[in-house]
């Protein structure tokens, strides 16, 4: 088969005025760390958009456990479900709020099972951007969280002797304490198998994590050895905080052994799930 001159000479007229075009723009400017983070947060947002069955567990999760043990366990537990509830809603907050933090670990081992995480390993944004996005998207589910099963409980009857103050410093520990423990999970995200194994470990670590604390019920009512347990645990230090802010007693260390603890695990977790990050982006 032959081409003609004028083909040939027609191909090179348009290939040259091609590279005249493309030569003449300016190249975009590398994206930034902030402007990437500030991408991928707008991309976590969007699932809720484009995902919204997520607000179910965001939302009815909580609620139901605020119910549940409100009123079949709280005459039980304590002399009126009215007394229960003082004591025990701002204990379920520290639940809704690591229950949220699974998503993290899933939602970013989904993208590399995808293929979405190959897709951003060869565009030219600082790399970490796509978990710092994940985690700080987080911080939504906490709030929406947070504010449902607080507002269900002032509908309750929960009064906080803390006032609107304290009902806020609680939120806010409680969203520094949660961003933390997404760290472990989002490093289990990486190298997990499947979507599947990162949701069902982290309820085998939650689940004994959240009821041996001193969310449900006082200590005091447990076992000597169950007590040191529960008094080491870090679900119960941030549900001790919760509600003595709440309540208007926190003192200096109440809330600074949560944040000395989320200190601790963003130390360990987020250097680790950075560097299992830039290996996997390496292979």
């Amino acid at each position: 088969m032959t081409t003609s001159p004028g083909t040939v000479e027609s191909t090179t007229a348009v290939s040259g005025r091609l590279r005249t075009v493309l030569s003449a723009g300016e190249r975009p400017a590398r994206a930034t760390a902030v402007s990437a983070t500030m991408t991928h947060l707008w991309r976590a947002m969007m699932a809720f958009k484009h995902f919204p069955v997520q607000l179910i567990d965001i939302v009815l999760m909580p609620l139901i456990f605020l119910l549940m043990f409100t009123y079949l366990f709280g005459g039980a537990f304590a002399d009126s479900t009215e007394e229960y509830l003082q004591f025990y809603l701002p204990g379920v907050t520290v639940q809704a709020v690591v229950m949220m933090t699974v998503y993290t670990g899933t939602s970013l081992n989904t993208d590399i099972h995808k293929g979405v995480f190959d897709r951003f390993r060869t565009l030219p944004f600082w790399q970490p951007a796509t978990l710092a996005g994940s985690l700080l998207g987080d911080v939504l589910r906490y709030v929406v969280a947070l504010a449902t099963t607080v507002s269900l409980g002032l509908l309750l009857g929960f009064r906080p002797d803390g006032g609107f103050l304290g009902v806020v410093g609680a939120i806010l520990v409680l969203i520094v304490f949660g961003f933390s423990v997404s760290w472990i999970f989002a490093a289990l995200g990486v190298v997990a198998s499947e979507p599947e194994r990162v949701s069902g470990t982290s309820m085998i670590v939650l689940y004994p994590l959240l009821f041996m604390s001193n969310i449900f019920v006082m200590p005091e009512t447990m076992p000597g050895w169950m007590q040191a347990i529960v008094d080491a645990n870090p679900m119960s230090h941030a549900a001790t905080a919760s509600r003595e802010l709440m309540h208007g007693t926190a003192g200096f260390w109440d809330v600074g052994l949560v944040l000395c603890v989320s200190a601790g695990l963003v130390a360990v977790f987020a250097p680790l799930t950075m560097r299992l990050y830039r290996n996997k982006n390496a292979h």
